[in-house]
């Protein structure tokens, strides 16, 4: 047993690491004890026994109090990252309103989201058709100064985290684990690059690796910072569908885009629609969701030059091509069609699918 911290911030780090306990038995414990984290965290059995909610597992954890928070704040700060509570004056003010918030964040980066932020998630195997439009509104919307919040997943999560670099924006990662590792590896340079104006989050002990609970807690969260969440691609058991059933709960704007009425990947946001999100398809539709319409809304569209569009004017709806299906369509040869379809792709009007074929980005 550790004995027990002066600091709201430690005994808050405290709690939040002992096994067993999670945001609402830590909610029904605060609770109990009318706010004083130290006299929950000192309590004798008996008074443990009687706040509901709590298993004897709880109970045992809370009296064991093994939890080495010198040697975590150590390691925190050793690795340059903040742990920040409710009492910060740069913790999100949304946060506040969750029943079940979160009794710390470790923090990774230059800031956190303020009010204006939207989260754009969706399946980690989404169709480049997906991505494509995951990056496109994350660009757009943080041109505008919204916040990006995801989740740092591969698939929509890292197309919208990119997006909203390449506007230069700000963007926020939630992480289902704790802030000392990043799954998948092959998002530690994005992270690099997000924390410079960004931040990477998470409430979870250092070392805690991701498991069946961690990703819906985390959810909650992703939810919670944001005024909207943008579904673009899932299937009707995707983790998205859990951060949208949060958004639902805490009242929060959920949009979902349609897809084609065959992929598994637009499943879930064709049920998410039925079930009453909002169906939204371009960069207007979510404005206005946000309050933010200004009447018929006007963006820079990119110029294309003739020889361009005379390709790209077969593509539209979703429509994919490969040489010989374009060759037929447009009268050239299949050779021609070949390089028209390579420089399209250098110049980023086109993704190639795994298939081969392609279509717009």
């Amino acid at each position: 047993m550790h004995p027990l911290p002066s600091d709201v911030r430690t005994l808050r780090l405290l709690l939040n690491g002992l096994t067993g306990i999670g945001p609402v038995s830590a909610r029904r414990l605060q609770e109990a004890f009318d706010g004083d984290l130290r006299r929950a965290l000192s309590a004798d059995m008996k008074a443990l026994q009687q706040v509901k909610g709590l298993t004897a597992p709880m109970v045992a954890s809370l009296l064991r109090r093994d939890f080495d928070y010198v040697a975590e704040l150590e390691r925190a700060n050793a690795l340059n990252f903040r742990i920040l509570h409710e009492g910060d004056a740069i913790w999100p003010a949304s946060l506040r309103q969750l029943w079940d918030a979160p009794l710390v964040l470790y923090m990774e980066g230059a800031a956190v989201p303020d009010e204006r932020a939207v989260a754009i998630i969706g399946s980690r195997h989404c169709t480049p058709y997906g991505a494509g439009l995951a990056r496109s509104l994350a660009r757009d919307l943080a041109k505008l100064g919204w916040w990006i919040v995801s989740g740092l997943a591969r698939g929509i999560d890292f197309a919208a985290h990119e997006g909203a670099l390449e506007a230069a924006g700000r963007t926020a990662a939630i992480l289902g684990h704790g802030l000392d590792l990043t799954y998948p590896p092959e998002a530690f340079k994005l992270r690099q690059r997000m924390t410079e104006r960004g931040c990477v989050l998470a409430e979870f002990p250092l070392g805690r690796p991701a498991d069946r609970q961690s990703f819906p807690q985390r959810n909650r969260i992703v939810a919670g910072l944001v005024q909207a969440v943008i579904v673009v691609e899932t299937d009707v058991d995707g983790g998205s569908m859990i951060t949208a059933r949060f958004a639902g709960e805490q009242g929060k704007t959920l949009c979902a885009l349609p897809g084609r009425v065959d992929s598994p990947t637009s499943r879930g946001c064709h049920a998410l629609i039925r079930d009453g999100a909002t169906l939204v398809s371009s960069l207007d539709d979510i404005l206005a969701e946000l309050g933010e319409a200004r009447g018929q809304l006007t963006l820079p569209l990119e110029k294309l030059d003739a020889a361009d569009a005379r390709w790209l004017k077969h593509f539209g709806g979703g429509t994919a091509h490969d040489s010989e299906s374009l060759a037929q369509l447009t009268q050239c040869s299949q050779a021609e069609a070949a390089v028209a379809l390579t420089m399209l792709e250098i110049k980023g009007h086109l993704l190639r699918r795994s298939d081969g074929r392609h279509e717009r980005s």
